[in-house]
């Protein structure tokens, strides 16, 4: 009966991470996906997407609209609600959004890292007019946005090699980084300056600046950042803010139980007067 019973658990397996394969590609699109779409993005066969299609429909992991497009159910929402509310992190980092949402008046961000990605987990709104449009549970890549290059130039050594290869490199804007020699420069600066910043390189007429979150084991696995749009943020603004940034990201961090005695990763906050931080500074703009 156990010999009988391998290839019935074998077979659930499988459909089980058919379907969260299926999940995973409409987490990925905001119009929603057809049956078709899915057929080509998942490489499945016709008739193997439409019953997934019609069983995750039916306990409400899905919608299908009336033109025939498909897209998340309230049960997708319920658990992603369910796992925010679960990471201490956004919990203990709370506090400290809402003071730099509220000194900055700019939109806040906390990411955590997820494979090739950073992964925003809390979202604070700029109360300005013209604002961020980002969302929660949104991925966004490591290369060329700020909370990405901050998890990036904090990885163990070993770990950096392995995944830069990974990264694809491609380019989003004028702005992004070209080859992987470029992009381990602006590593290096990352590293010297204590945060990162992101020059209208994920999209155009936006800047941002992060630092790093660090955990027990003095690892950087999130980060958090200040986004405005490029009219808002100068190269003044940036400098005036980077103190403000890595101040918050040391906090959050010290609530997780980092410890910085004995430690050579944290970067102290910048002085306003410290000349060779602003010179560092200079060349990451």
């Amino acid at each position: 009966m156990r010999m009988a019973d391998a290839p019935k658990r074998s077979y659930n397996i499988t459909a089980l991470q058919r379907g969260l394969r299926l999940l995973q590609l409409f987490s990925e699109s905001a119009r929603g996906l057809t049956a078709k779409q899915v057929a080509v993005f998942s490489r499945l066969p016709a008739s193997t997407v439409h019953r997934f299609l019609a069983n995750l429909e039916g306990t409400g992991f899905l919608n299908c609209s009336g033109d025939g497009v498909y897209h998340l159910g309230i049960a997708c929402f319920s658990i992603g609600q369910a796992a925010l509310g679960q990471l201490d992190i956004r919990r203990l980092s709370l506090p400290y959004l809402q003071e730099l949402n509220q000194q900055t008046r700019e939109t806040i961000h906390l990411t955590v890292r997820h494979g090739l990605s950073a992964v925003y987990v809390e979202k604070l709104d700029s109360p300005e007019p013209l604002r961020i449009h980002s969302r929660i549970g949104a991925a966004v890549p490591l290369y060329c946005t700020a909370v990405g290059k901050v998890m990036l130039a904090y990885m163990p050594d070993e770990e950096r090699k392995k995944i830069l290869p990974q990264l694809g490199l491609k380019r989003l804007t004028p702005n992004t980084v070209g080859n992987r020699q470029e992009l381990e420069g602006e590593l290096y600066r990352v590293r010297k300056n204590g945060y990162a910043c992101d020059l209208e390189e994920h999209e155009l007429h936006i800047r941002c600046i992060a630092a790093p979150i660090w955990d027990h084991a003095g690892g950087v696995h999130a980060s958090l950042s200040i986004t405005a749009p490029m009219v808002r943020m100068t190269v003044t603004r940036l400098r005036q803010l980077a103190p403000m940034i890595q101040a918050a990201g040391l906090q959050i961090s010290r609530e997780l139980g980092y410890q910085t005695v004995g430690r050579t990763g944290y970067r102290a906050p910048l002085q306003p007067k410290n000349s060779a931080a602003e010179a560092g500074l200079a060349k990451v703009l």
